[in-house]
């Protein structure tokens, strides 16, 4: 693997122990966070991080990794740049590199790293690791190259660098490797260690919220300072998920890392700040996401269940996937556009025909629609939403086809011609100028338009089904006789990423440019979808699927994504 700062290398070798087999839970041991002096954003911990690093190192994924497109895409990255600057400057304090030989000769079982500044790297890492292998280890063997520090009596070695301004700093105490990137940090955690009365990130208070609301802790454990997180410009520049508005929510999370050889489930805790504090939600909407989960069929590709959803969110989910579905705004290209040479023609015969002075029509999903479905929902609150979606491969075999359901549990039962009437009302616009085609007929219990869009509805009391494929909805309505698991939740997903995987790369390769040819260390980055996305579904192949669950208590939020393995 290239070389990388230390963050990113502990970062991704404990990540990576997530996708590599694991030993049983190692006992319960008292955390070294009451070692680390206050300030800290981010504190990981790992009962055997030796261990974790073992396995992700011998790993196929690991190996698959380190060769893909996803990989080569995020060696060009901005952050991996950021990450290999940092790296070279620690290099150049220590006086070695932080490659994974040195990851390996400090990584000792029980293991802690608390980050203190995201843009600077600055941490301070604690491992408990025998004297013998710490000493034959690089790091100590160059501390003649050091300076000598002390703190409580204990020695530590420490440089800096005149021109970055990195600081390095080592000791061993008590059967422990300390490493910092800043001084006061090692001398205040040895003063912790030696049973001094300083304070540790224990004290603070995010960290002791997000504790005891926590269970035991995982193989992996995480602790994040979501206040003072949120606000910094490294996150909202490098948090994939650009949720920033939904996390300024929150003040701090924990998640917790079980891991066994067929599954490995994630506990996460995110507190709410008091502003954002509200009502546990109510039974009836929490047990009617319950309800609708023993809907889901076995083959399903995933699935979204939400618990309470407003009539507006119905209304996009029923337009977006099924009555009206249409292209978005494009992505924002962020690389230049491509100069075409030409013979210096500007424009041809037909473009005569162009007029100018009007403007575009509009597509039928951007035309106004008619308000009954609105009306509709409205008028019938909707408790619980559920859409399932999967994929074929057309008869044709080449083209994959999706297909969509979507089951909205109402607080009374549905007025089924009503329902039928505002469905059509809502669709006709993009499928006709009259009536043709978007007339009801009755097929095997299933209401069918009669045009060639294959849509399909049926109410079953406070279950409104639609569908663009009457094979799935059929599949659907038999598991209404299924007795109902309780298991109240604000939503609940799952992705089936062993059944999709195929489709997915299908699809993919239809849709990226043929005409771009990638080539590995060319100058050439692979397409999105295609190479990125696709490369990285092929690492993870082993992973046969991911659900999510979430319950909503008020004034936090719980989560368990739990990832099946296949051996």
């Amino acid at each position: 693997m290239k070389r990388c700062g230390v963050i990113l290398l502990l970062a991704i070798v404990c990540c990576g122990g997530t996708l590599a087999a694991y030993r049983l839970l190692a006992a319960d041991q008292p955390s070294l966070a009451r070692y680390a002096p206050p300030g800290a954003l981010l504190y990981l911990e790992a009962k055997d991080f030796s261990r974790l690093l073992s396995d992700w190192s011998v790993s196929p994924e690991k190996a698959h990794w380190v060769e893909s497109a996803n990989y080569e895409a995020f060696s060009r990255s901005r952050l991996f740049y950021r990450l290999k600057q940092a790296s070279g400057e620690f290099t150049s304090a220590a006086g070695l590199a932080p490659d994974m030989r040195f990851v390996s000769q400090v990584a000792g079982s029980q293991s802690a790293l608390a980050l203190y500044d995201i843009g600077k790297l600055q941490f301070l890492y604690i491992t408990k690791l025998d004297a013998s292998k710490a000493e034959q280890s690089a790091l100590l063997q160059s501390r003649a190259k050091f300076q000598t520090r002390s703190a409580t009596g204990v020695t530590f070695y420490y440089r800096q660098n005149p021109q970055s301004g990195r600081e390095v700093a080592f000791a061993t105490a008590n059967g422990y490797l300390l490493l910092a990137t800043r001084e006061d940090l090692m001398a205040g955690s040895l003063e912790l260690l030696a049973g001094g009365k300083g304070a540790s990130i224990e004290q603070e208070p995010w960290w002791t919220r997000s504790v005891t609301t926590a269970g035991q802790p995982g193989d992996l454990r995480m602790v994040l300072n979501l206040e003072k997180i949120v606000p910094s410009p490294y996150f909202r520049s490098y948090w994939i998920q650009q949720n920033i508005t939904d996390m300024k929510a929150y003040s701090a999370a924990i998640s917790d890392l079980y891991l066994s050889r067929a599954q490995y489930r994630e506990q996460r805790v995110l507190l709410k700040k008091a502003s954002n504090a509200g009502s546990t939600p109510t039974d009836t909407a929490t047990q009617g996401a319950a309800d609708l989960a023993r809907l889901v069929p076995a083959n399903a590709g995933a699935y979204q269940i939400r618990s309470g959803p407003s009539a507006d969110a119905c209304l996009a989910v029923l337009e977006t996937k099924l009555l009206a579905p249409h292209s978005g705004l494009g992505v924002v290209s962020t690389i230049a556009p491509q100069v075409v040479i030409s013979g210096g023609e500007a424009g041809g015969a037909g473009d005569m025909e162009t007029r100018i002075d009007q403007a575009p029509p509009k597509m039928p999903s951007q035309a106004a629609q008619p308000d009954s479905l609105k009306a509709l929902l409205t008028g019938n609150p909707v408790q619980a939403s559920l859409s399932v979606q999967r994929t074929s491969l057309g008869p044709e075999r080449v083209f994959v086809r999706f297909h969509t359901a979507i089951v909205l549990l109402g607080s009374s039962d549905w007025n089924e011609p009503a329902a039928l009437a505002a469905i059509a009302d809502f669709a006709s616009p993009m499928l006709t100028a009259s009536s043709l085609g978007v007339n009801w007929r009755s097929n095997s219990g299933v209401d069918e338009l009669d045009g060639l869009w294959q849509l399909s509805a049926a109410a079953r009391g406070k279950y409104l089904f639609i569908s663009d494929d009457p094979e799935l909805l059929r599949e659907l309505l038999p598991r209404l006789e299924q007795k109902v698991t309780p298991s109240p939740a604000t939503f609940l997903a799952a992705f089936n990423h062993a059944g999709e995987r195929g489709q997915f790369v299908s699809l993919t390769r239809l849709l990226g440019d043929q005409n771009v040819r990638w080539i590995k260390n060319a100058g050439r980055l692979p397409s999105f979808l295609a190479g990125n996305v696709g490369s990285l579904s092929s690492v993870l192949s082993r992973a046969s699927s991911e659900e999510i669950v979430v319950r909503d208590s008020g004034d936090k939020v719980l989560q368990t994504v739990t990832y099946e393995w296949a051996n």
